[in-house]
């Protein structure tokens, strides 16, 4: 992305008050406590098991562990994992908005 591009997407989201993760396609996480997760914005499922989940996002990944995980529902773009959380950890790559 470049620079003229990220000035002009800060300066909509400055004047329209619009959420950084539509502006910049970011994942949007909701925890309740350490038993669901709620993830917006995921690309797809890059490995999954009952201790690690692995997601795609549009640059980079997120890494769920825990014990008993279990994905309770899933679309093309939001996910909910069910489980015993213990780490979540995000990677990213590629450009920063």
């Amino acid at each position: 992305m470049s620079r003229i591009s990220r000035k002009l997407q800060n300066l909509m989201q400055e004047v329209l008050d619009l959420p950084q993760d539509l502006m910049f396609d970011l994942p949007r996480l909701t925890l309740i406590g350490n038993k669901e997760l709620h993830i917006e914005n995921h690309r797809g499922v890059r490995h999954f098991s009952d201790e690690r989940l692995v997601l795609a996002l549009s640059q980079g990944s997120l890494e769920i562990s825990g014990a008993g995980l279990s994905i309770q529902a899933i679309q093309s773009h939001e996910v909910t994992v069910m489980g015993t959380i213990h780490h979540i950890q995000y990677s990213e790559t590629g450009e920063k908005p």
